[in-house]
């Protein structure tokens, strides 16, 4: 503004610094009133120098001459003496038009350059390229962006300049990286954290089926609704139809004995524990149609990882805690079929196995436990006492866990383009990752890896989720709880190039019965699911420099992973 000032100052000190209806050279504050007399009858515009010259005013600022949209040209009228008094205001007028114009374009520029460039904590070194995007390009969370699609730029990203500078915060994290096992809770401080949970679901469960099932005595009338305060169908209309269907059927389902209704209460026997935009989505679609799984009601009811904090959206803040009942009810569909299995072959055979197992498929099982440092005891140094795998084994020290897995590199970006809802680009995910990486460092300057990694408030401040890739940390404090023969491990990579192949490891795995021809071939030569939107494929790949910076960041955690699993494709050489 001090600048536009200026100008304006300037420019009226132009117009008062020559007389616009005579060649006299006036002073700044002289208005030579009379300027017509001193012309003099034969006066001649064109031939006079000063007059000449001076017909066209340019404008002046700080020292440098302007043309600003067009040259302003004075033209003066003989016929009547206060026509110079005119002409200065006119003038006066027109430049502050021109100082209204230049100071709408100064404000534009700050509203549209500041307001980008203010997201990072720092300045960002980091210059851009031409970039050439490749609108063909698809991440599925599947098939196609598993290798390099990148396009030579017409100007190439400065590594020399750009790389070095974050290069420097990515060795600071890696120098503080140790993989410390981490401390298990014994039982008892399991049961004083969650005392109901431990109260409703028991110790024991019914030997003939492979799922964790018993019988609950159920103390309702038939005019009591068995739903009605049921969390997940009063909080989402998308649920209310299931539970409608659910109270139809309800009674038919009860088992009688001694005067007493008993309903079945089950648990998953496997779960799908992660990771997002990893293509969980893709094998629950494919595994819900073999004729022996069923999952819950709903496909991610997240209840182990938030709603049993009462986090229904992360933006919402916390909610009334769902108890367990309401999660177990997400299975009431899945039971009454098992129910009606295990009497029809009570019937005909005592003690024959049911073959139908139960799934669940929540992607942030694995790493979400941002809920603990608002209900554990924060006396570990940042890291949390209890985690989400401590309560499943507590319970189902038998459960079987399957982990799909994808290069984290392009997770990151996948990820960014699905949760980002404006202005997405790029750019725009550069400095995401640039701001993140910064943080991360922050953190890990005064804290542990696993700290930071569960760290709620670095999780909500960066600005992509960085976290969620460092999978061998999750990994490993499963690997507290779980034996390794319980957890499968599969990349996306491998389950986009071979459906078939993955698909068969986890049948396997599950120990599920064999299939005819026509159901493999539904499930395997079925379309992928979850595919990128078209109005994210256009932005095509991330910037090279962008990956590089990621690639450094996580070949550490990528080094490890490969070595707790003995499988070097976990270290994504080649995508």
């Amino acid at each position: 503004m001090a600048v536009l000032g200026s100008l304006i100052q300037e420019f009226n000190s132009i117009n008062m610094r020559y007389c616009i209806n005579c060649c006299i050279h006036l002073l700044p504050n002289d208005l030579h009133r009379q300027c017509f007399r001193c012309r003099g009858p034969n006066h001649n515009n064109q031939k006079c120098p000063v007059c000449k010259e001076e017909s066209k005013i340019p404008l002046y600022t700080d020292s440098k001459q302007m043309k600003l949209l067009a040259v302003l040209e004075v033209r003066t009228d003989h016929s009547e003496s206060w026509n110079g008094v005119f002409c200065l205001r006119k003038g006066k007028l027109c430049s502050l038009i021109f100082g209204l114009i230049i100071m709408t374009l100064v404000m534009a520029s700050y509203i549209l350059t500041g307001a980008k460039h203010g997201l990072l904590l720092i300045p960002s070194p980091f210059h851009y390229g031409a970039f050439t995007s490749n609108p063909s390009l698809m991440d599925n969370e599947s098939l196609s962006d598993m290798k390099d699609h990148y396009q030579p730029s017409k100007m190439n990203i400065s590594y020399v300049k750009d790389y070095p500078s974050i290069k420097l915060i990515i060795d600071t994290i890696t120098s503080k990286i140790e993989f410390v096992t981490r401390q298990r809770p014994d039982s008892e401080e399991l049961r004083k954290q969650e005392p109901h949970m431990f109260s409703v679901i028991p110790n024991k469960f019914l030997p003939n089926s492979k799922n964790p099932c018993w019988y609950e005595e159920y103390r309702g009338n038939t005019t009591t609704d068995p739903y009605a305060t049921n969390s997940y169908a009063l909080y989402s209309k998308r649920f209310r139809t299931i539970f409608d269907y659910l109270r139809k059927v309800f009674w038919n389902h009860l088992y009688h004995y001694k005067d007493k209704h008993y309903r079945l209460r089950c648990l998953p026997h496997f779960y799908i524990i992660g990771q997002p935009k990893c293509g969980t989505t893709d094998l629950y679609d494919r595994l819900r149609l073999h004729p022996d799984v069923r999952f819950s009601a709903i496909k991610e009811p997240h209840w182990w990882t938030r709603k049993r904090f009462g986090i229904i959206r992360l933006r919402d803040g916390f909610h009334d805690r769902y108890p367990v009942e309401d999660y177990l009810d997400l299975f009431d569909l899945a039971a009454h079929q098992i129910q009606g299995v295990l009497q029809s072959e009570a019937a005909k055979e005592h003690g024959k196995m049911n073959n139908i197992v139960i799934g669940e498929a929540s992607a942030s099982t694995m790493w979400d436990n941002n809920a603990w440092i608002f209900f554990y005891d924060n006396s570990t140094e940042g890291e949390p006492p209890f985690l989400i795998q401590d309560f499943i084994h507590a319970f189902q020290p038998n459960a079987k866990l399957i982990i799909m897995l994808r290069d984290p590199v392009e997770r990151l970006y996948s990820d960014y383009l699905y949760f980002a809802s404006a202005n997405k680009s790029v750019e725009d995910f550069h400095e995401k990752v640039a701001e993140s990486l910064q943080l991360f460092e922050n953190c890990m300057l005064d804290y542990s890896l696993r700290a930071c990694v569960y760290n709620n408030t670095l999780n909500n401040a960066m600005p992509v989720r960085l976290q969620v890739g460092l999978y061998v940390v999750y990994l490993l404090d499963w690997l507290t709880v779980f034996n390794k023969d319980q957890i499968l491990v599969l990349r996306l990579e491998d389950h986009a190039s071979n459906v078939k192949y993955t698909m068969h490891m986890v049948f396997q795995f599950l120990d599920l019965g064999p299939l005819s021809e026509k159901q493999e071939a539904l499930i395997t030569k079925s379309p992928a699911s979850n595919t990128r939107r078209p109005e994210d494929r256009s932005l095509g790949p991330m910037l090279p420099t962008t990956k590089a910076i990621l690639r450094d960041f996580y070949r550490p955690f990528n080094t490890k992973l490969a070595q707790v699993l003995f499988d070097d494709a976990f270290l994504w050489k080649r995508t």
